[in-house]
């Protein structure tokens, strides 16, 4: 691989001493460099433009031999490997695509003058002029194609290894030793421009060796990946409520939930295509399990929700390896033939299981609930410790979904929301008609703000005439023609749950559909008024029809009938609305005020957005600047602290998701919460 090295200054980089002036050793490796440099710089020129265009140009320049040598390799990439540049190249790294950019801007001005030029020089340089760029301190802007390239006189590039800004350092795709190991024997146009390099063992440092010159090892790169990835724990158990009082006031049972989507290997290898910024090894799922499992210990929650669990996988290897760190598990796979699905694990020593209720929201028969997403509701009672005493805690409803991730059915979405808060809602519910503790979390492919978002947080929706798409907010399909729009009602009575997002029967008391009616109430109907009237068409039979009944003197005209009506239900169904109350809020805030950039939680595509979340039940109080937001305070259930998120930036650092340090597409959302213990 070519990179572009600055003007020569003469003195030795630091580390590297003076070498002599060896003009005879170096001109066989300058015209071996110039000839691999002119076909990663061709390659490039050939992905970033037309064919007609690139024939064009090649044809005016001066024929020669090397002339027909540029002809006979765009013929051969024309025949052989024009797809595979092309898609080699525009899925390439940011620094790959700048230095496309720039070789495209050398090629086009005059090769010969350039390989004139390029012989005169190389010989009068030294090897230490040739890696003087190592010591540049900028060198990736001007890659970037932010400020126009400066005009230099000598040759622009150079074989020397590879040294980014520190900026850009762990941008890095190929590894160091990848490129010494081929010592060229690859076209170096493949070697420059590809995504995904086989792994190169890594026992002995790689040398570069030049003929007739002793061999010179590069510095050691390592990319630091807990130190760009490093996540700070924000501890709020300190900061003051609403009523002043600080939130570790009193005794409270303290633990820590996580929720985690972890890449089913099965959906990672349907979508292969996302994933092509990633080196093979690093998404071998032995590899990733034991970086999955070192992210459990060490973080060690009491709860642990996660998502995209693969059913062989599970049983194989995470339901054994977690019940040996303490936890106890419930999975649930998802319906149809799909081998992914939920799954909530709790410790033991810490809560005592009072049921556990699977959530399918397939529903045959109905289009609008024919997908096999499924989400765990538990009820746990928490163990309070026996040095606080005999006292009664509140028992705690923990959630775990996966929602639809189509971005354009935006009703699937919320009528499989409303399936989980109702039964959220029915397993939460305490004799009193109030609601115990809840958290919800899960991966609910939406963002923040979205009408999905701010109907889970605010507890009401009005959605009659919405765009489907825009329920979610993950994309913009406004622009399309045709767009299903929301109507009302949203889904059938037949499914039985309210516009409240309850089950009717927690609406409606049970009654019998069997009515009983005692023999005096029935004997009441003998002679009412519409008994005693004759009915029209009636055939006239003597002594049968013919006669009309007398009311005796102490039968009324009118008989008051029993009310055998239901009463009404709790939750009426408003037009176009639906609501909840549960009264749930992030522990997210989803914007690093620090870096004044948004929180992610995911980077498909690497388009970095936030769809994971961690809701949790507060009290509402009253707004007093009149906005639609509705605004929470601690109540029973107190959030303590959180695991601190990362922009967009600083996963591309990274190299996105998933990378060595983290082995799945998605980061892992960690809060710690208390629940006050009342006085014996």
């Amino acid at each position: 691989m070519m990179y572009p090295a600055g003007p020569g200054s003469g003195d030795s980089p630091e580390g590297f001493p003076e070498q002599p002036r060896l003009q005879p050793q170096i001109e066989n490796c300058t015209a071996q460099t110039q000839d691999a440099f002119f076909t990663c710089r061709k390659s490039a020129l050939l992905a970033k433009s037309s064919s007609p265009q690139v024939e064009s140009d090649f044809a005016m320049s001066p024929r020669g031999p090397d002339q027909e040598e540029r002809e006979g390799l765009l013929q051969q990439w024309q025949e052989e490997t024009s797809s595979q540049v092309l898609s080699t190249v525009s899925e390439g790294p940011l620094v790959d695509r700048g230095l496309a950019q720039s070789s495209l801007a050398l090629l086009m001005e005059n090769p010969r003058e350039q390989d004139a030029a390029s012989e005169d020089k190389w010989s009068s340089r030294p090897l230490s002029d040739l890696r003087a760029a190592e010591n540049l301190e900028e060198p990736c802007l001007e890659v970037l194609g932010e400020e126009p390239l400066p005009e230099v006189e000598g040759p622009m590039w150079a074989a020397v290894p590879m040294q980014t800004g520190l900026q850009y350092a762990n941008c890095a795709v190929l590894p160091m030793g990848a490129l010494a190991a081929e010592q060229w024997e690859e076209d170096p146009a493949v070697v420059a421009w590809s995504i995904a390099p086989q792994p190169v063992p890594q026992e002995e440092a790689p040398i570069w060796s030049f003929e007739g010159l002793e061999q010179l090892q590069p510095p050691p790169m390592e990319i630091p990946y807990h130190e760009i990835l490093w996540r700070e724990w924000e501890d709020f158990s300190t900061q003051l409520d609403a009523q002043g009082l600080e939130a570790g006031d009193g005794p409270q049972f303290q633990f820590t939930l996580m929720s985690y989507n972890i890449l089913a290997q099965d959906l990672m290898q349907q979508s292969s295509e996302l994933y092509v910024h990633c080196h093979p090894d690093i998404l071998n799922w032995n590899y990733r399990f034991a970086n999955l499992m070192q992210e459990f210990q060490h973080w060690d929650p009491d709860i642990l929700c996660l998502q995209e669990v693969q059913e062989d996988h599970y049983w194989e290897q995470l339901e054994p390896s977690l019940r040996m760190m303490g936890f106890t598990c419930f999975y649930k796979r998802r319906t149809g033939c799909k081998t992914d699905g939920c799954a909530v694990c709790y410790k033991p020593t810490r809560f005592h299981l009072l049921c556990a209720s699977p959530v399918e929201y397939f529903r045959p028969g109905l289009e609008l609930l024919n997908r096999d997403n499924v989400a765990l509701v538990l009820l746990l009672q928490p163990l309070v410790p026996e040095g606080l005493g005999q006292v009664a805690v509140a028992p705690l409803c923990v959630a775990n979904t996966h929602v639809l991730y189509n971005p354009r059915r935006g009703d699937v979405k919320l009528a499989q929301m409303a399936i989980l808060l109702a039964e959220v809602d029915k397993v939460s519910r305490l004799s009193d008609g109030s609601h115990c503790p809840i958290i919800l979390c899960g991966d609910l492919n939406s963002v923040p703000d979205s009408p999905l978002y701010n109907f889970i947080r605010d507890g009401e929706l009005q959605y009659h005439g919405m765009p489907a798409w825009k329920v979610s907010g993950q994309e913009d399909f406004s622009h399309q023609l045709y767009q299903r729009k929301l109507q009302a009602p949203l889904w059938p009575s037949s499914l039985g749950i309210t516009d409240c997002c309850q089950y009717v029967t927690s609406c409606h008391p049970k009654t019998s559909e069997r009515h009983e009616y005692s023999r005096d109430f029935l004997l009441r109907f003998r002679f009412c008024r519409t008994a005693c009237q004759r009915p029209v068409g009636l055939l006239l039979m003597e002594g049968v029809t013919d006669s009309k009944p007398e009311r005796p003197a102490g039968w009324a005209e009118s008989v008051v009938e029993e009310d055998t009506s239901e009463p009404e239900p709790v939750c009426p169904r408003p037009i176009g609305t639906i609501r909840h109350c549960l009264h749930l809020t992030s522990v997210y805030t989803h914007f690093l005020p620090q870096l004044g950039r948004p929180e992610v939680t995911t980077m498909p595509l690497g388009l970095g957005t936030t769809v994971d979340y961690i809701f949790f039940s507060a009290e509402s109080y009253e707004n007093g600047n009149r906005t639609d937001r509705r605004l929470y305070q601690d109540g029973t259930l107190k959030l303590l602290g959180r695991l601190s998120l990362l922009s967009e930036e600083i996963l591309w650092a990274a190299n996105g998701l998933p990378n060595p340090f983290c082995s799945s597409d998605h980061l892992c959302l960690l809060a710690s919460f208390g629940m006050e213990v009342p006085a014996p």
